[in-house]
């Protein structure tokens, strides 16, 4: 007679600065049910726990199930082992024991990661059955990253490692919010390549980047950037090229030390999907040491999108 195994849930929970997203998700990824509510980061870190643990406890309500274990994902530098946001500018914490705050009040095993991490937990959970290595990155305000080798999270030395944002791509560059020169996240950032258009549009008074954003270099974002460059307009153009190059010359560096199977790109660029990517591919697989017969690291965009977060968090606890 066949034995019924009964699914396993878990709470998945990404910290922001404005908002705290919640997510019943099952053993296979499904988000049940998923909520949020607003941060407080000016409040102590226990009443911000306190508000986690409530909608916790609501959502398992709502969603009839058990859960088994909460797993969160929190910028900056979180000690994982231990349970402790050692540091966050996005909520000014320093050194808090979320996960034992968290565990005392819900009384079930509570795991932290960063975000990032969590996020590429999340989208590995879609390829798990094909690739053993991945690397994810997040083209967003920063430039977020997660690894995974041999189905496995590799965070370094007290979780303080996988800053592939931080490497240095230009000796003596853009300033990086880190205080470091020349940073893969001063280029390559969604941020980045706002800065580089408003840049660009100064010296071309006749670029269609200023149509786009009003005739307004302040409301320069991506959507109007990219409005401009599918217009063909030739200051968009050329530096979206250069970002490009910028972006490939990080990838290659990555992949030439871990060599990973996959490559995955998501956040706010990424929604340019085949735009970004077709270029990409091309200059990454000319640069990438020994080249892309042997070993072939493949580049593909990100699925989850603002869900990868929740999802990974949850499978801290497997």
């Amino acid at each position: 007679m066949a034995v019924s195994v009964e699914k396993k849930y878990y709470a998945g929970i990404d910290i922001g600065g404005t908002f705290i997203k919640c997510g019943i998700v099952s053993e296979d990824g499904e988000i049940l049910i998923k909520d949020k509510i607003p941060t407080e980061k000016e409040k102590p870190y226990q009443y911000i726990a306190g508000n986690i643990a409530k909608l916790v406890k609501a959502l398992e309500t709502k969603s009839g199930v058990k859960i088994q274990g909460v797993g969160i994902g929190c910028p900056g530098s979180v000690d994982s082992e231990k349970g402790v946001v050692v540091y966050t500018n996005n909520i000014a914490w320093k050194n808090v024991p979320l996960s034992a705050e968290l565990e005392k009040l819900l009384k079930i095993p509570v795991k932290i990661t960063n975000d990032a991490n969590a996020a590429a937990l999340g989208e590995y959970s879609l390829i798990k059955s094909k690739y053993k290595s991945m690397i994810f990155i997040t083209l967003g305000t920063g430039v977020g990253s997660g690894i995974v080798l041999d189905g496995k999270l590799f965070e370094g030395y007290k979780s303080a490692g996988a800053e592939i944002g931080h490497q240095v791509i230009k000796v003596g560059g853009e300033k990086c919010t880190c205080g470091r020169k020349g940073c893969f996240e001063a280029y390559c950032s969604t941020t980045a390549l706002i800065r580089q258009a408003q840049k660009a549009m100064q010296k071309d008074k006749h670029s269609l980047l200023w149509k786009e954003c009003g005739n307004n270099i302040e409301e320069m974002n991506g959507i109007s950037f990219f409005a401009a460059y599918d217009k063909q307009d030739k200051t968009a153009k050329s530096v979206f090229g250069k970002y490009i190059k910028y972006l490939a010359e990080g990838l290659v560096n990555v992949a030439n030390i871990f060599r990973p199977e996959i490559i995955l790109i998501g956040g706010g660029v990424s929604a340019q999907g085949d735009k970004i990517l077709k270029p990409l591919k091309r200059r990454f697989n000319a640069l990438l040491y020994g080249g892309a017969k042997y070993a072939k690291v493949e580049l593909d965009i990100a699925k989850l999108k603002n869900d990868a977060g929740l999802i990974g968090a949850a499978f801290l606890n497997e």
